[in-house]
């Protein structure tokens, strides 16, 4: 492995992945005095890849979702590594609403290599599954925190990334899709995936650059996996910063913000109109 003033973007999806990094439980034992957890949709079952409750934050009651991954095989197995099938969507838009009804703040924490890719999850409707909370987060009216902990994939990270304000550690990596699986698509070969990890620009460096991500957070060197409480303590108090300005906020400035955050993404200027407005 490089150094940390070495590392290339596939050194930092190794290090996203690792499996001794803290998971979104570890995070809300620093996060919040208590925490309890709410399970099921209401029309399916409940899914363990995506953790949500209610707690306790500095003495502010907030809704807390997260993907989970596993500490051992057997648990990475139970909580399917992290992948999140439809009814767990549906579980985190349920607990969403109930953030709404009772005026509590989300904080999302996001760590997945994706949305559960199987025959059945599509049968059971993964893809409007995700769609829908893209929908309903546009419109809560409550402030939204996100914080992309580890890996932030595809549409399945994006089903809870809707935010006010997004974080990233300085490892972290959020993409479009894994870069095997572009590499595949790109060149039908598996093999460049550092390479496709270094054009698709997907980490917490290139994003801030984009005006994507609102904060880098520091790890340790080497990895959050190194020194856990470091990170959990950086990440906390990143969190209650935006969170406590996100507060001060009235309610239509709060959607107005959160509307023109995702409005100008990917806004670009042609050679006429930066010639233009140079004169």
């Amino acid at each position: 492995m490089s150094t940390k003033a070495e590392l290339t973007p596939w050194d930092k999806v190794q290090i996203a992945r690792h499996s001794q990094r803290p998971h979104t439980l570890d995070y809300v034992r620093v996060l919040c005095d208590d925490f309890f957890e709410l399970h099921g949709d209401r029309r399916q079952s409940d899914d363990a890849a995506l953790v949500c409750g209610v707690g306790r934050f500095e003495h502010q009651s907030v809704v807390i979702i997260g993907h989970q991954k596993g500490n051992d095989t057997k648990e990475n197995v139970r909580r399917n590594f992290g992948m999140p099938h439809p009814e767990g969507y549906r579980k985190a838009m349920r607990v969403m609403r109930h953030a709404e009804k009772f005026a509590m703040p989300i904080i999302c924490l996001i760590d997945t290599p994706g949305a559960n890719p199987s025959l059945a999850a599509e049968e059971r409707g993964q893809a409007q599954a995700i769609a829908q909370n893209l929908v309903v987060m546009a419109d809560l009216k409550v402030p939204i925190v996100a914080a992309v902990i580890g890996e932030g994939g595809s549409g399945g990270a994006l089903a809870i990334g809707v935010a006010d304000r997004l974080l990233m550690l300085e490892h972290a990596v959020y993409s479009v899709a894994s870069p095997e699986a572009s590499a595949a698509i790109l060149w039908r070969d598996s093999s460049k995936a550092s390479e496709a990890a270094r054009a698709m620009k997907i980490t917490a460096q290139d994003l801030y650059g984009f005006g994507i991500v609102d904060e880098v957070v520091p790890e340790p060197e080497g990895g959050a996996h190194l020194d856990a409480g470091a990170t959990l303590t950086a990440l906390s108090a990143a969190i209650r910063r935006h969170l406590d300005g996100l507060l001060a906020l009235d309610l239509p400035t709060l959607l107005e913000q959160r509307y023109n955050k995702y409005r100008v993404i990917g806004q670009y200027r042609t050679v006429q109109e930066v010639a233009t407005v140079n004169g």
